[in-house]
């Protein structure tokens, strides 16, 4: 079991007023029409070009989480990820457009996410009335960059921009040295191009969890002690839930899962520790973490809020003041995460009617033979 300090415990919070955003992170920085974007590296470095992005927290933990905030009109324009992209609509309203000239769109509010498989030019405008906002989660700790549509490599070398091959925005402008054309990106090659995978409407779509088509359930064996019955909505593969009722709408590998943890006013979820790190990002409401086996150590979080929880860590989640908390749950890995309650806590669940059976799934105490055959 790890414990953790307070200071470190302090560390791993990074608040909506600690976000930095960086306006040259990529190479279309300079077009009309995209030179409004912010982009925000919260845990890892994402796809940014610029050496001058802030990195919240660079610590590897097997997937990235950042942002973006623009302006309603500005585009973020096409381009390729080689990992998992996954966009949580936080404010406003965004059309995400995919295929090779972004042909296809479909138009994302806030609380719903949006999954865009790699190899396949994506991208988006904020189509809200006002400034938008978007987290977003990228799969691995090295994403490989991007490959941007080749119009847009064309028209950013107009106002000396280019991509070098280990992906480093090079601006002409400020004087930097423009590598030959074997050390930058070129566009991509025709022949390469007319090769890209095609992702129909329908498929795009089953990638698509809307706010109001979430499957919220109690999630975890202290379901019916005072206080509990905190409620999970899976959207991408195996997390944390202990109901065998759900099922995720997304199941392909991203190396790593996401759900919809919701609590009701004064609602908590026992101590618990978890194998993987554990990333929430609060959506709406106040959070209350408490970590270590004596609970000694506490963290407050708030809206847009991002906290990175070690593994072995023991945390308890409490919802404070008087509105429900909504938050997004990230954890490493595709596997199936399995949170261990104390033992304290399970004995308290089996008094009250249930307990996890072989499988790690929530069931009725009373059905539950004590099978001491181990193999």
């Amino acid at each position: 079991m790890t414990q953790i300090s307070q200071s470190d415990a302090d560390a791993r919070h990074i608040t909506r007023d600690d976000y930095v955003s960086c306006t040259v992170a990529f190479i279309d920085c300079k077009k009309p029409g995209s030179h409004l974007k912010e982009n925000y590296s919260i845990i890892g470095p994402g796809v940014t070009s610029s050496d001058e992005q802030v990195i919240n927290l660079p610590e590897p933990h097997g997937f990235n989480i950042g942002a973006a905030a623009m302006p309603n009109g500005i585009t973020n324009n096409l381009h390729i990820h080689f990992t998992a992209e996954v966009f949580i609509v936080q404010k406003g309203e965004w059309t995400f457009r995919w295929g090779p000239n972004g042909e296809n769109e479909v138009l994302g509010r806030e609380g719903d996410i949006v999954s865009v498989p790699t190899w396949i030019f994506r991208g988006f405008t904020n189509a809200g009335p006002d400034d938008g906002w978007l987290f977003t989660v990228l799969g691995g700790d090295n994403t490989g960059g991007v490959i941007f549509h080749p119009e847009i490599i064309r028209e950013a070398a107009d106002y000396g921009l280019y991509i070098s091959n280990d992906n480093t925005l090079i601006d002409a402008s400020r004087g930097d040295a423009v590598p030959d054309e074997s050390g930058r990106i070129p566009p991509m090659p025709d022949d390469a191009f007319a090769e890209l995978r095609k992702v129909s409407r329908e498929e795009m779509m089953k990638r698509v969890v809307t706010a109001d088509a979430r499957d919220f359930r109690p999630a975890f064996v202290d379901a019916r002690l005072p206080g509990c019955g905190t409620e999970i909505a899976p959207v991408i593969g195996f997390g944390l839930t202990q109901n065998r009722d759900h099922a995720a709408p997304i199941t392909n590998p991203h190396g790593f899962s996401v759900e919809w943890l919701r609590m009701s006013a004064g609602q908590k979820v026992s101590p618990f520790t978890l194998d993987d790190k554990m990333v929430l990002i609060l959506r709406s409401g106040k959070l209350r973490l408490s970590l270590n086996e004596g609970a000694d150590v506490t963290v407050d979080l708030n809206e847009r809020d991002t906290y990175s929880i070690p593994a072995g860590v023991v945390r308890s989640i409490a919802a404070l003041g008087d509105s429900p908390a909504e938050a997004l749950v990230v954890v490493s890995g595709d596997h199936r995460k399995r949170p261990q309650f104390s033992d304290e806590v399970i004995a308290a669940a089996r008094e009250a009617g249930q307990a996890l059976d072989a499988g790690g799934y929530v069931a009725n105490a009373a059905l539950l033979p004590d099978y001491k055959r181990a193999g």
